[in-house]
């Protein structure tokens, strides 16, 4: 009787919330068919997008406007300073040294004509005495021999009047010339003596820069035995290898006088040595003066010596110019007229250039007569209103439209520069 209460319970709690879950489904239902229906009406009413053509822009290149001038050659080389005059002071006469210069030493600075050491010169002293003695007795010789010619000349007179002897012996002419010679040797020999004397001192005709010396007070010296190696500093010179296009822009074969020229009328080519030194770059003046004479069976380069004056004098702090810097030698050439001085890297396929007139490029070939290592130089051919690109392109074709940097800068109000052009340096004009 429980079991079928409980039973009849269940069931009316059933009846009871059926209802209620019934709803619920169909609000869900509502929800997602209204879902659904907006969804439609979004599909059926979207539009689709509109199409719009990209603009497609000309590339942008950097330009430089072309000048025709007048442009100073410059030929750039490089070379190892190094003396024009470096001598060996080596004694000529044997002996004790017994007075040595302080400043010999090496980097110690000599000046032309003072004494670097003294030998000891007693003995040639004694030599000078010596042979000053010998000339005096062959004076006297020679006196008497002249005064008893005299006499034979008397007697013969007497004895022989009008007469000239048979024998040059008679009049004792013989024995003249004979102490005559003696006289002659004698004083030969004092001089001699009197240069050897002088050769005790040494010292050198130009100002000299000690390099080393192995010589100390009180060492006896042989002749011919070397005791310091010095350079002259009036002077030091540069050896820089050209190529034989070189010459061509420069006058070096007329700073050569040949064996018959006037060396008054040489023309000397200037040029202006570089080198860094002392933590700064600094600067000298030089020549061009002549060439070695021959072309370098290995590298077929031809040496040019460049002379600089004064290598030690001191201007604004600039240290000496000493032998065994390497410099930069900058050569004052020929001057080339009514010529472009193009960027190199506008050069492209060895001589060619890209032009842009009116916003087309143009692709044309320039008459290029040298180049070095920032510009290539050839004679102005080209329209002088003309822009060259300096910038690089991926893909050129003759015609193209291009668009310049100064087309930028009107467009944006702001002029966008090649970063490298700063860097790079100026042509020589």
């Amino acid at each position: 009787m429980v079991e079928k209460n409980q039973m009849k319970a269940i069931v009316e709690e059933g009846i009871e919330k059926s209802p209620s879950r019934l709803k619920q489904l169909l609000i869900t239902l509502s929800i997602v068919a209204l879902g659904v229906l907006l969804t439609i009406i979004l599909i059926k009413s979207r539009r689709p997008p509109q199409r719009k053509e990209q603009e497609i822009l000309a590339p942008l290149v950097m330009v430089k406007q072309l000048k025709a001038a007048d442009i100073q050659m410059v030929i750039r080389a490089y070379g190892t300073v190094s003396p024009k005059v470096e001598v060996d002071i080596v004694p000529e006469v044997s002996g004790k040294v017994v007075s040595v210069n302080p400043e010999l030493k090496a980097g110690g600075l000599i000046a032309a004509g003072e004494q670097i050491l003294q030998i000891d010169e007693r003995d040639y002293e004694f030599a000078v005495q010596q042979t000053n003695a010998v000339v005096a007795d062959a004076l006297v010789r020679l006196e008497i021999e002249m005064a008893e010619a005299e006499v034979a000349r008397r007697e013969w007179e007497q004895l022989h009047p009008g007469t000239e002897p048979n024998s040059p012996l008679v009049l004792h002419e013989s024995q003249v010339r004979r102490a005559k010679a003696a006289l002659e040797s004698a004083k030969a020999q004092l001089a001699t003596a009197q240069l050897r004397l002088e050769r005790t001192s040494l010292s050198l005709p130009f100002d000299a820069l000690i390099i080393s010396e192995k010589v100390d007070l009180g060492q006896y010296m042989v002749t011919g035995q070397p005791v310091a190696v010095a350079y002259g500093i009036d002077t030091v010179e540069i050896k820089i290898p050209l190529e034989d296009e070189e010459l061509a822009w420069f006058d070096i074969f007329e700073n050569s006088a040949s064996l018959n020229g006037n060396r008054a009328l040489r023309r000397k080519t200037p040029a202006v040595v570089k080198a860094d030194f002392a933590g700064a770059e600094h600067t000298w003046k030089g020549y061009v003066t002549r060439t070695t004479g021959q072309v370098d069976k290995m590298s077929r380069m031809i040496y040019v010596v460049v002379e600089v004056p004064k290598p030690f004098e001191r201007s604004n702090g600039r240290p000496p110019l000493l032998p065994g810097i390497f410099a930069e030698v900058l050569i004052e050439g020929k001057v080339l007229k009514n010529a472009l001085a193009v960027p190199r890297d506008a050069i492209h396929d060895s001589n060619k250039v890209w032009i842009v007139q009116d916003g087309i490029l143009h692709i044309e070939a320039l008459d290029i007569v040298r180049a070095d290592r920032n510009f290539a130089y050839a004679m102005a051919r080209v329209d002088q209103n003309a822009t060259i690109v300096t910038s690089s392109l991926d893909t050129v074709t003759e015609g193209m439209k291009v668009r310049t940097q100064l087309d930028q800068a009107t467009e944006g109000g702001q002029l966008n520069q090649d970063p490298n052009e700063a860097d790079k340096q100026e042509p020589n004009t």
